[in-house]
């Protein structure tokens, strides 16, 4: 698909630092689950446990940039925490991360590793036109694991398509356009903020659709960067 990204002129003047990482995967076989997804879930696992320690992890320059974005967002980052972040949590405190699919669970894993927000899209249900924006005044949105849409607040930035919101930034997903089982083309986008750069975001999706080839197939094309101040890089 042929991918643009608006940005809204008020996201711009107070983010204008502000990056997205998006990559395109096609030819899925996204599977409930494998032996490759289990070896390289064990693998990543055990490496951030020796790498990182729950009481310090606060303190790591990705996990600080992005709580220091969100509480420009308004949003509290000890109660609603950046994906990555959350994903890496779960294991440092020995807990299971979901599994969901093969693919899903690839692109968690890189979020976990990364501690880098991703989202991963069903591209065939996706308009070809994106928009960072903030929602409009009681803009509905359901996202994953929700049974009732919620109305969201003006100051919520989102990535969103022509027709509906896509993802609150950067950590709620919608339920609409999530990779299925079904899924045969995916998009995947690693979610930006001030101090986070170019290298990082772009090398976090290039893993991400290693990580999704190794584990469900699939054709992975390069990733590209959409900046707030030039569309593409």
């Amino acid at each position: 698909m042929q991918i643009t990204v608006n940005w809204d002129r008020e996201v711009t003047q107070r983010f204008p630092q502000l990056q997205i990482c998006i990559g395109e995967i096609s030819n899925l076989c996204n599977e409930n689950s494998n032996s490759e997804i289990q070896k390289l879930r064990s693998k990543l696992c055990d490496e951030v446990r020796t790498k990182f320690k729950i009481e310090t992890l606060k303190d790591e320059h990705t996990v600080r940039a992005y709580r220091d974005f969100y509480w420009k967002l308004n949003v509290d980052p000890t109660k609603t925490r950046p994906s990555g972040e959350a994903l890496l949590r779960r294991v440092l405190h020995g807990d299971e991360l979901p599994q969901i699919s093969t693919a899903v669970d690839a692109y968690n894993l890189a979020s976990m590793q990364t501690m880098i927000p991703i989202s991963g899209f069903d591209a065939d249900l996706l308009e070809q036109s994106f928009h960072v924006r903030f929602a409009r005044t009681d803009e509905s949105f359901v996202g994953i694991g929700m049974t009732q849409p919620i109305m969201l607040k003006d100051n919520t930035l989102v990535l969103a398509d022509e027709k509906r919101i896509l993802c609150i930034y950067p950590y709620r997903d919608s339920d609409y356009s999530k990779i299925t089982l079904q899924t045969r083309n995916g998009l995947i986008v690693a979610y930006g903020a001030p101090g986070i750069t170019e290298t990082l975001l772009r090398n976090t999706v290039e893993t991400t659709l290693s990580y999704i080839k190794q584990t469900s197939q699939g054709d992975p094309k390069p990733a590209k960067i959409f900046s707030a101040t030039c569309k593409e890089i």
